[in-house]
């Protein structure tokens, strides 16, 4: 073509134009940030709601009917597609949207825990004596998720981005291991990262580990008797429980260290007057590598073996849950980080501040120790962190998939998961605040992803490195079916 003065303007215009056409196929990634971020801030009050709405449910895990509805109806409403009863278990289900990869996962949650019902006041009152409360936070957690998924979702039909994201529901965290099964069910096969998050007191995006565990219920049978007019006739269940935990209580001087051992007695009889024919004791072993979860493990049912012969009684175990520890990866961290900075904590209003300044002594905490309440609008440094002292089903997932995820402040600092104070923070604005931090956080690192393929790919690396040569996943709690009735 000869290079005419018109055929120049022409070349002219085509190149201020074809810049705006590429911008209009593939946002910018910090477009595509505020877009984001801007969406949610304005559905922070319908996902206020519903969270509020799981936590008055307060389910126990698998059980959580209410809740795994509300959350199927909610994505299914934004279009998703969902899979109801995955893995044999009726409340858990996975809602996908898109086509193709790469396929982003992001964890939910919604189960409760018992015994720990709690208003929404700084003061310990019950809703329900001994019913269960969210003092994990996990109706935040499913919401959070659930939100940070519709957001991505959005922007991929407005983006027209190749790919799917793919909310999985999972029920039952909370000793139940419910993601163990997904795994096991094969159900992230072809997940190229998963992104998850946790309630907590502070915000963190720093990679880290857990601790692997075993927990099980052990089931001794003896023989009935009056205990004062034929005692002699009477093999008791209950001193076979007891002396287990005897033998254990002495095994801890001869663990690891920063092993943990818990246990409590869930059923040891109903009369004094009358030796008990059966008790049951529920036990977790925990450690932050799960081949000295598996070798004390072995030495606990040798325990409860030598309890058994020693009370004239018999024993059986049944596996309630098996979670490896987590496997962090710092290509995924990273980038999680990141955006954690750019979303930023969560500053409390006058009525929050008012609200955290009445709990926090409620913490007993040793003198000059308590965070300041400001903290929880900090963003702790980025570094390599200490294997924490929890445990999660989220470990399994991540030794098949890549799988990164962070921490925000939804309880008031100083705050201990498990507590009613976590209940009553959670039933606040102060939750809220925090979950919606994990939502855009998730959201805007979901997206990154999408748009770099490099960093999955490195990430792949490194958890194929990291697991080694050879790997393959066996579930610590065997091919037992859910312990579906395992709360009942």
């Amino acid at each position: 073509m000869k290079l005419t003065k018109k055929n120049r303007q022409w070349l002219v215009a085509m190149a201020l134009l074809l810049p705006v056409a590429a911008s209009a196929q593939a946002p910018k990634k910090g477009n595509a940030h505020e877009s984001l971020v801007k969406e949610l801030t304005q559905k922070e009050t319908t996902y206020g709601e519903a969270a509020l709405k799981i936590w008055n449910f307060a389910e126990l895990g698998y059980l959580e009917e209410k809740s795994s509805d509300l959350l199927q109806q909610l994505l299914a409403n934004e279009g998703f597609t969902i899979q109801k009863g995955v893995a044999g278990i009726p409340t858990a289900f996975v809602a996908s949207y898109g086509e193709g990869q790469p396929v982003i996962g992001i964890l939910g949650e919604y189960d409760a825990l018992p015994g720990l019902s709690q208003q929404a006041v700084p003061t310990r009152q019950p809703l329900t004596a001994g019913a269960a409360g969210h003092a994990c936070g996990h109706h935040l957690f499913g919401v959070g998720s659930a939100a940070a998924a519709i957001a991505v979702k959005n922007w991929l039909v407005t983006t027209k981005q190749k790919g799917t994201i793919r909310f999985f529901g999972a029920p039952a965290e909370e000793g139940g291991s419910g993601k163990v099964y997904l795994v096991r069910a094969g159900l992230f096969k072809d997940v190229d990262a998963v992104l998850h998050w946790h309630p907590a007191d502070s915000n963190s995006a720093s990679p880290g580990s857990s601790l692997a565990n075993i927990s099980a219920k052990f089931r001794f049978s003896g023989i009935s008797a009056h205990a004062a007019g034929a005692p002699e006739r009477g093999r008791s269940a209950l001193d076979g429980v007891e002396a287990m935990d005897y033998m254990v209580n002495m095994m801890r001087e001869h663990v690891p260290s920063d092993a943990r051992i818990h246990y409590v007695i869930t059923q040891g009889g109903k009369a004094p007057n009358v030796v008990p024919d059966f008790a049951e004791v529920y036990y977790y072993v925990r450690h932050p590598r799960r081949d000295v979860v598996k070798d004390m493990w072995e030495r606990i049912v040798k325990a409860s073996e030598g309890a058994a012969m020693g009370t004239g009684t018999t024993v059986a175990h049944e596996i309630i849950g098996g979670t490896y520890e987590l496997l962090p990866l710092e290509s995924l961290a990273k980038v999680m980080y990141k955006n954690l900075k750019e979303i930023g904590g969560v500053t409390y209003s006058a009525t929050e501040m008012e609200f955290a300044q009445t709990l926090q002594p409620s913490l007993a905490l040793p003198e000059g120790s308590a965070p300041a309440l400001t903290s929880a609008a900090d963003i702790l440094p980025y570094e390599y962190e200490r294997t924490g002292m929890g445990s999660t089903d989220v470990g399994d997932v991540s030794w098949t998939v890549p799988t990164v995820g962070l921490r925000t402040a939804t309880w008031v600092p100083g705050t201990a998961a498990h507590s009613w104070q976590a209940v009553a923070a959670g039933g606040t604005s102060i939750g809220r605040k925090g979950m919606m931090v994990a939502a855009k956080t998730i959201a805007t690192t979901a997206v990154d992803l999408f748009l770099n393929p490099a960093t999955l790919t490195e990430a792949k690396a490194e958890l194929d490195q990291k697991r080694g040569k050879g790997f393959v996943y066996e579930a610590l709690l065997g091919n037992r079916p859910p312990a579906l009735d395992y709360r009942k």
